[in-house]
């Protein structure tokens, strides 16, 4: 049977703009599909390590189950039950993988961004050094100096490196352990022999503010700066303090709003005297608070106990012990991290600010877009 030319003409025009549907749809998923920012970098504690420790002779190491045992493959070296703050932000800025951890990161990873973070790292040199081996806020920095020198020799001058680099978002959550030690070791800990609160908050303060200089000089515009959580609601606190028939330590949560009020005013003073500075302060304070509550309406019940059977030392889980069977009713896997559906809750609110207080002066899916 013969078709006649206007058949053919006809089948030809349906089959090309078939194809070109196909197409076009295919092109508005890889559009949306596209990271809204090139590169991501992330600074930090064990809040934010996904694998720098595992090769360190450190306490501060969880590459053993039940670590990870609702993240897909054995254990990371995340210090969660599952993914952690840096995993959903990358999801939420639309990257298809989280950072990889610096410690296995590859050439072409340098190009889209790495994890420096590291569990038991402070912004002082000596925070945790009982702990064994671990990086300090100083050496991630150093970390990435390495990472940008390879992005300057990948892409063949500085010029194009810096034009990469500036639309990058940096973010940072330390501080924390260096509250700890000085809250949770006045034996161990140098701070608590040499300054009183205050003067300890302004001396964490300054060494940050010369990191944090430091990572602008490297072509770092966009950056997200975390306050503390509230330190005297851990399980880990809660065991060497009284509450007083409070839920929280009061006197630790004053010292860590101590610091999160002096390092808002560091945004301030970062964002007006270096030039075409965007840094954003993320409240994880008053996120980590009211998470509590948003959670437990959901159905969180567990606010202050792990998830997991703990070591009262180091207030990790025991190697290979069963974890509580339903991690989404905990908000604490361990006595010091929170379990995946709070890391979940807090990166929604950094990515988009439910509240003026969650982000100054901008969220993180706002700071994209600068």
């Amino acid at each position: 049977m013969s078709t006649s030319a206007a058949d053919r003409k006809k089948y030809y025009w349906s089959l090309t703009m078939f194809l070109l549907l196909i197409f076009l749809i295919k092109s508005v998923f890889l559009i949306e599909g596209k990271p809204q920012v090139p590169c991501l970098f992330f600074f930090g504690d064990s809040l934010f390590d996904n694998g720098n420790n595992n090769n360190l002779v450190t306490l501060a190491q969880v590459d053993y189950p039940p670590y990870g045992i609702d993240y897909p493959g054995s254990p990371t070296g995340r210090f969660c039950n599952g993914r952690n703050i840096p995993d959903f932000i990358a999801e939420y800025l639309g990257f298809e993988e989280s950072a990889p951890p610096f410690a296995n990161a590859t050439e072409a990873d340098y190009l889209t961004g790495v994890n420096y973070a590291s569990g038991g790292g402070g912004i002082l040199d000596y925070t945790n050094y009982y702990l064994g081996q671990r990086y300090n806020l100083k050496v991630q920095i150093e970390h990435h100096a390495y990472a940008v020198s390879q992005v300057e020799r990948i892409l063949g001058n500085a010029d194009k490196a810096k034009e990469l680099l500036n639309k990058c978002i940096y973010v940072s959550n330390i501080g924390n352990n260096d509250i700890l030690d000085y809250v949770l070791q006045p034996i161990l800990s140098p701070a608590t022999k040499l300054y009183t609160p205050d003067q300890y908050v302004e001396v964490l303060v300054q060494a940050y503010s010369k990191q944090l200089k430091i990572l602008y000089s490297y072509g770092a515009r966009k950056i997200a700066v975390f306050g503390t959580a509230p330190l005297g609601c851990i399980p880990q606190v809660l065991h060497k303090y009284q509450t007083d028939g409070k839920l929280c330590v009061e006197w630790i949560n004053k010292d860590a709003q101590l610091f999160n009020t002096r390092l808002l005013s560091l945004i301030d003073q970062l964002n007006t005297n270096l030039p075409d500075a965007q840094f954003i302060f993320i409240n994880y304070y008053v996120i980590s608070y009211t998470d509590v509550t948003n959670l437990a309406l959901s159905g969180l019940r567990v606010l202050n106990i792990p998830c997991c059977v703990t070591i009262s030392t180091t207030g990790l889980c025991f190697r290979d012990s069963t974890p509580c069977p339903d991690r989404t009713k905990f908000f604490f896997w361990d006595n010091y991290h929170p379990t995946e559906i709070s890391n979940m809750a807090a990166a929604k609110r950094m990515y988009n600010a439910s509240s003026p207080l969650d982000t100054y002066p901008m969220d993180l899916q706002q700071l994209a877009l600068k």
